[in-house]
């Protein structure tokens, strides 16, 4: 990674701003995953989403505690690719009538949202072992992991609530 090497200050200032983006980021899902809650029908996806959330506010609150330790503020920077997929999410959902599609619609929107995130956190932890921020980069690890499982857990809902899934193998 010698191309980071001479702009150590300019890459701590593009870690920070990932950072903030990544608070608006789960602040959003926060704010989502609610209204995502009460329109799934299948009880194991409700769940998934309720636990999820929680999941989300411990991941604001650890986004937080790494920029008050860089900064002293817990500023975020509105993340705009998120909320197009929020509203893109929206339109699917509020389009599809049948129970089944639309709990389709909510995984689908739900994995994109945590693939987004896996890869903005691999992106964030790795500025953070540049940087030498190693309980940062380990935090942010951790996040990554729980992210995954959520992404693993909704492939499961899926492959069990679609009924078309069987179908098509």
């Amino acid at each position: 990674m010698k191309f980071f090497s001479a702009n150590i200050d300019d890459l701590r200032k593009l870690y920070i701003n990932q950072l903030q983006m990544l608070l608006s980021t789960e602040t959003q899902i926060t704010e989502a995953l609610p209204k995502m809650i009460d329109k799934a029908t299948d009880t194991q996806l409700k769940q998934a989403f309720q636990s999820h959330l929680q999941e989300t506010e411990t991941h604001v609150t650890r986004l937080e505690k790494i920029l008050s330790e860089l900064t002293g503020k817990t500023d975020s920077i509105k993340c705009k690719a998120l909320a197009g997929i929020i509203a893109e999410a929206e339109d699917m959902i509020k389009d599809a009538s049948d129970e089944s599609v639309r709990d389709a619609a909510l995984i689908s929107a739900a994995q994109r949202v945590e693939h987004y995130e896996i890869a903005t956190y691999g992106t964030v932890r790795t500025f953070a072992r540049i940087l030498g921020l190693n309980s940062q980069a380990e935090i942010l690890d951790k996040t990554i992991k729980e992210e995954g499982h959520a992404d693993h857990l909704l492939t499961e809902i899926a492959n069990r609530v679609n009924p078309y899934a069987e179908k098509a193998a």
